[in-house]
């Protein structure tokens, strides 16, 4: 495994981001500033060169993003992975490498395991354009079989592919190998957004899994806010864990993005956290909110699993999610379906929020233990309500309590609160 320490001052390993043609026309100066250079006798447009950094220079050129010396360190990265994973499509299983037929159209033939390069795992803090990055490599990624899929929706369909297995097949001692010679017939290249570990049937089942498709040369590129080595740190049964973190290590070559710059919570400057009342203005300023968020990603829905019990996730993307309050605090969750919440999503959005008072003291609960969990994981909370946080529980049993989640309500809004890292 190899360790690439990026920052905004620059990254340890030498650049070469000014010997390609850029791709672009567009602010000729402000490119030849950060480095572009276009070859004598032709345009950008006219290059032959493709991957990640022109498309990244791009992106620059037509005012989408501004140059940042970190992501620029990254792209350079991203594209020598592109440069060696053109054409790249071995053979699906590790228990057979084909016929002569199959070897024959391969366009870029690997013999063994040791024969495919190593990975990426792509770390940083949230807003520093890690899912960018990856939008540019995915896209110019020359794979026939290529896959990008949120980690979380991945396990999912892992488990259920799992249990799909042994259904089909009780003869099967073992499901792990054909679950992987699935997964790596659709995938030579695999892409995950938001790496990370919160359940321990999914520890368990991570190490072998990944061991089955790193032996049948698939590749995999992965974003987290989570250095490999503190995954499920200081979870039950991490013992067991460590082995596939040592996978990891191997196989993905890590590279640490230090930008100085949160730009999403650039994206969000002017934005309130907090609106009053909950009417339609609120309902239009939270959308605006979360399709900053979610930065164009498609939004869906999603389902927790939390101890045998299924959370119903309504709207989710790019490590946001977005509730009615009826839905978090209306109904029987608990501590441990707020905690899994925090720890998934680095932010909520939560619509109406009522006044409470005794009247509705079940509720009221609720929201005091949700406060607490995001506020110690350092979510971040975007709300429209019935009234400012000091004013959302006057009087009557339980308002005595309430004034300390009041107190973290304002403070969830400081500027201070919201340059924090999500703790997962």
């Amino acid at each position: 495994m190899h360790s690439w320490q990026i920052s905004h001052s620059g990254i340890n390993a030498p650049l070469n981001f000014a010997e390609q043609p850029c791709a672009n026309d567009a602010f000729p100066v402000l490119l030849r500033t950060i480095g572009c250079s276009i070859a004598p006798g032709m345009s950008s447009a006219s290059s032959t060169v493709t991957g990640v950094i022109p498309a990244y220079r791009a992106r620059i050129a037509a005012g989408q993003i501004v140059y940042d010396p970190a992501q620029a360190a990254a792209a350079e990265r991203l594209q020598d992975l592109w440069s060696k994973l053109r054409g790249y499509d071995p053979a699906p299983a590790a228990s057979n490498g084909g016929g002569f037929l199959s070897r024959l159209l391969r366009r870029k033939p690997v013999e063994d395991a040791q024969d495919h390069p190593n990975g990426l795992y792509i770390v940083g803090e949230v807003g520093r354009g890690k899912s960018m990055l990856m939008d540019l490599f995915f896209e110019a990624a020359d794979v026939k079989r290529k896959k990008r899929i949120h980690f979380h929706e991945f396990m999912q369909q892992t488990h259920k592919r799992f249990h799909a297995i042994k259904r089909a097949h009780p003869e099967i001692a073992d499901p792990i190998p054909p679950l992987a010679d699935e997964i790596a017939g659709e995938a030579a290249l695999l892409c995950f957004d938001e790496f990370q570990v919160h359940d321990i049937v999914d520890a368990m089942i991570l190490g072998r899994l990944f061991e089955a498709l790193f032996a049948r040369n698939v590749v995999v590129v992965a974003t987290s806010n989570t250095l490999p080595g503190d995954l499920y740190k200081g979870k039950p049964g991490r013992d067991a864990f460590l082995p596939f973190i040592a996978l990891i290590q191997q196989k993905l070559d890590v590279l640490v993005l230090e930008s100085a710059q949160d730009y999403r919570r650039g994206r969000l400057h002017g934005l309130r956290a907090w609106y009053v009342p909950a009417d339609s203005r609120a309902d239009a300023a939270l959308d605006q909110v979360f399709s900053t968020l979610t930065e164009g990603e498609t939004v869906r829905s999603d389902t927790l699993l939390i101890q045998g019990r299924k959370l119903a996730v309504p709207l989710t993307a790019a490590g946001a999610a977005r509730f009615d309050f009826h839905a978090l605090c209306g109904v029987a969750l608990g501590a441990g379906d707020y905690l899994a919440l925090a720890t998934h999503y680095h932010t909520l959005v939560i619509d109406g929020v009522p006044r409470l008072s005794p009247d509705n003291f079940d509720e009221a609960r609720r929201f005091v233990t949700l406060v607490d969990a995001l506020y110690e994981h350092r979510v971040k909370l975007y709300a429209s309500a019935a009234a400012y946080p000091d004013e959302l529980y006057r009087a009557g049993e339980g308002a005595q309590i309430f004034e300390r989640t009041a107190s973290r309500l304002e403070e969830m809004q400081s500027e201070t609160y919201l340059a924090l890292p999500h703790l997962t």
